[in-house]
């Protein structure tokens, strides 16, 4: 994107302890890789500028991953990874510690979870269409359910600086109403994530 328009950028949550797993879960086998690099592979096919990588529990373990990924993919230039000291408080933490570097010309943040490893990558530039055309936010949905990774708009960004808790950007767009877009996603892959390891198959 030469034209000089403010850029969107990708947010990938990645600094969950994975307890109900076990531990150790976004470096589980998936797909012949790391089922962190499913969400790494979507943020990257988004219309972003850069991907945050936020990592928590096994912050060094994750960071080499992703940082692996990217060079697999030709765009280590384009991945920045930082940590949420205090990853422990949930989703929220992570978020304001994104936020933090994002820069102040972004168009808008796509918020990715680590464990969400099959996000159609086709829903992610009429994500991106949906916030140009003025909506404050936008997020897939596939029957009836909405999904993820949601899309905040530049106008919402001050807001994930104030975050608490593990909702999320949740606590964001709860009080769009009808003003959040909803873009149909082609498949169930915006709403399926990894919990337990019996997951990994399905």
């Amino acid at each position: 994107m030469a034209t000089g328009a403010p850029e969107f950028e990708a947010v990938v949550l990645a600094a969950g302890a994975g307890r109900r797993f076990g531990g150790g879960k976004l470096l589980a086998p998936w797909a012949g890789g790391a089922l962190l690099d499913g969400a790494l592979a979507a943020a990257f096919a988004a219309p972003v500028r850069r991907v945050i990588v936020v990592t928590g529990a096994d912050g060094e373990q994750v960071g080499a991953a992703a940082r692996a990924f990217a060079v697999r993919l030709g765009a280590q230039d384009r991945l920045l990874v930082v940590h949420a000291a205090d990853h422990d408080e949930g989703m929220g933490a992570s978020l304001r510690r994104a936020a933090a570097v994002l820069p102040a010309d972004c168009a808008g943040a796509f918020v990715f979870l680590g464990d969400m490893p099959r996000v159609p990558h086709g829903v992610l530039e009429s994500l991106a269409r949906a916030v140009r055309a003025g909506a404050p936010a936008a997020a897939p949905v596939f029957e009836g359910q909405r999904g993820h990774p949601a899309l905040i708009g530049p106008a919402l960004l001050p807001q994930l600086l104030t975050l608490q808790g593990d909702a999320g950007a949740r606590a964001i767009l709860k009080d769009l109403g009808q003003r959040l877009a909803l873009v149909q996603a082609p498949d169930d892959g915006v709403l399926f994530d990894v919990d337990q390891p019996g997951d990994l198959s399905r």
